[in-house]
């Protein structure tokens, strides 16, 4: 089986107002989103099986298109779709890190190659793995059967708003059944603490919080914030990358003067950062993603790499819809290592372009049993939502 074409579809899918129970406006320390542009990419074979991925727009929809198109795909083109490995290493740029604008190309080879052989994707990377700490708590709290389950637990994420309204939604996500919470943070550090406080009050304790500025604090103002909230009994899950890359010596610092776990995401973006970071005594926990990793093959290296330092891990959200979400929850099922609930931001969309949504129950999703990554795209809903 050869791959003979890569195509890079732009889209942008509006956000539904957090009033009706969607995400809209999601405010960070550095944006605020109503709507969001994503790249579809359709990987096809000299064997008529389709394989599927999905990306975020960098810097435009029309120059990530002509990167994946005119840049990833004739280095690819030609080449077998089973050897992902192969071709990471082989989509090598001078001076630059491919790999986000091959990650969905990379996630369409797997779903190709699971169809081609009848497998979901997660049997393909050594089948189902330990069941996540979090999500067996919840579940034998339901009174489930905790032997074996096809579903992964994700943590809701809201972001900045003021603490009262704030108040709100972390009673709206607990009702909803998540157990973890994740909020944006970065643009005042005081405001910060106390919309965290206000959510722990009002949810007695029973939501877990994970709070991430984007790099948005000094150390010292992110010690500030680990400090009172420690000082009024509040104990994050993590603080997600509170000061900015590269500087591990600061980063490990900052986690010798607080209880609180620290958490690296985008330093976990440029190669061997992880292991750097790790080898500083920085971090508790990593956040990885599929995209800046070059895809699951990528993802799954990060996986072994945090697992044999002991290093908890979760996969990031991007604002992901039906196919990378499915990628996601591939990965996190058939890769060992991850044990805390990835992010997610599923419930936001206003529609998606898969043919069966997800559905979000108790704060997880099924992962799906269908051969490649188990979902269908809906390509009158693609013509719908795409932009040229």
């Amino acid at each position: 089986m050869q791959i003979t074409d890569v195509t890079a579809i732009p889209i942008n899918v509006p956000l539904e107002p957090i009033a009706a129970g969607g995400i809209a406006p999601y405010r960070t320390n550095h944006s605020e989103l109503h709507d969001v542009d994503r790249i579809l990419v359709r990987v096809e074979t000299d064997e008529g099986v389709t394989g599927w991925g999905e990306v975020r727009a960098f810097l435009s929809p029309e120059a990530t298109v002509s990167v994946i198109e005119d840049g990833v795909g004739p280095l690819v083109i030609g080449q077998s779709p089973y050897e992902v490995e192969k071709l990471r290493r082989q989509v090598f740029v001078e001076y630059t890190n491919p790999n986000m604008f091959f990650a969905p190309v990379e996630t369409a080879c797997w779903d190709v190659v699971g169809k081609a052989l009848d497998k979901p994707v997660y049997e393909l990377l050594g089948g189902w793995t330990a069941p996540q700490q979090t999500s067996m708590k919840n579940r034998e709290h339901a009174g489930a059967d905790t032997s074996r389950d096809s579903s992964e637990e994700f943590a809701y994420c809201l972001g900045i708003f003021p603490p009262e309204e704030s108040r709100t939604y972390a009673r709206e996500a607990l009702d909803r059944g998540y157990s973890v919470l994740k909020t944006k943070a970065g643009r005042d550090w005081e405001t910060d603490v106390e919309r965290i406080r206000a959510m722990d009050d009002e949810v007695d304790g029973d939501l877990e919080f994970r709070l991430d500025p984007n790099q948005g604090w000094t150390t010292e103002d992110a010690l500030r914030v680990c400090a009172r909230l420690s000082d009024s009994g509040v104990y994050l899950q993590y603080v997600e990358q509170p000061i900015r890359i590269d500087a591990h010596g600061s980063l490990e610092k900052l986690r010798a003067r607080t209880t609180q776990p620290i958490a690296a995401n985008e330093d976990t973006y440029p190669p061997r950062n992880l292991r750097q970071v790790i080898q500083a005594g920085a971090i508790d926990v990593a956040v990885v993603d599929l995209t800046p990793a070059g895809g699951i093959s990528g993802i799954r290296q990060l996986a072994a790499i945090a697992e044999d330092a002991g290093v908890s891990l979760a996969h990031h959200c991007a604002f992901d819809l039906g196919i990378r979400t499915a990628a996601i929850l591939h990965t996190v099922h058939g890769v060992p290592g991850f044990n805390l609930p990835s992010d997610t931001t599923y419930y936001g969309w206003e529609g998606d372009v898969i043919e069966d949504p997800f559905e979000i129950r108790n704060g997880s999703i099924d992962v799906p049993s269908g051969p490649g990554l188990g979902v269908s795209v809906d390509l009158d809903a693609v013509e719908v939502y795409r932009t040229t």
